[in-house]
């Protein structure tokens, strides 16, 4: 099972989405979507996708924040950055680099995209909106994405479970994957929501997040979408 690919597809989707939104908004689409992604279409397939986990109300909010990611590397740089501030405010010095995603062979990059999808698509659920038709819906552009039988039977397992903070943490095999799984659910969720708030301070307690490294992260996450 290869989750790397749609990871990445869905990740760098915000440029599809912005296209989509502006162009419904009669202003002119933003440019560059070629750079993002490669084949015909494979923005507008991955942002089907991802505005489907999103809903409505939060694909509205998604695009600029997505566009700054640039895709699996990107997820994995920010988390390293977080990791740097945390340290730095702790008064620790680094032994040895973290081993986020960007800097890991592709093996451990594998464990580490399944576990970060893992996330992504709990912390869609957060909110209650995806209901059965929807996890259909879900899974039809997912199958258009990647048609990896295993990979879809992987995705509709997810998709179908009940939302377990405890049970999505269990995925985190290192600190390092522990902060890109929730640097993606932060990415995810509105934090104004109550349901979607609560299930992050939940999250993070089952992932063993230090209060400092967990305030570094979403600070990340801010300024990447003020960028």
């Amino acid at each position: 099972m290869n989750t790397r690919g749609l990871l990445d597809q869905l990740l760098k989707s915000g440029q599809a989405l912005l296209d989509k939104q502006s162009a419904g908004a009669g202003k002119p689409a933003a440019g560059g979507l070629g750079s993002l992604l490669s084949g015909a279409g494979g923005g507008a397939l991955a942002a089907g996708a991802m505005g489907l986990l999103l809903g409505n109300k939060k694909a509205r909010k998604y695009g600029g924040k997505a566009l700054t990611y640039g895709g699996l590397a990107a997820l994995g740089v920010l988390a390293y950055k977080a990791y740097g501030n945390w340290q730095a405010r702790q008064g620790h010095t680094q032994a040895s680099e973290p081993q986020t995603l960007d800097r890991v062979p592709p093996a451990q990059a594998e464990q580490h995209s399944q576990a970060v999808l893992r996330a992504l698509v709990a912390a869609a659920k957060a909110d209650g909106h995806i209901d059965a038709r929807e996890r259909e819906l879900i899974e039809g552009e997912f199958t258009r994405l990647d048609n990896d039988q295993q990979l879809q039977r992987w995705l509709h397992a997810e998709l179908n479970k009940p939302l377990d903070p405890a049970e999505v943490a269990r995925a985190a095999q290192t600190p390092e994957m522990a902060a890109e799984m929730y640097l993606a659910s932060v990415m995810m969720v509105d934090e104004e929501h109550f349901m979607e708030r609560a299930y992050l301070d939940e999250l993070a307690r089952q992932l063993g997040l230090d209060p400092a490294l967990r305030q570094a992260l979403e600070e990340q996450v801010r300024q990447t979408g003020a960028a």
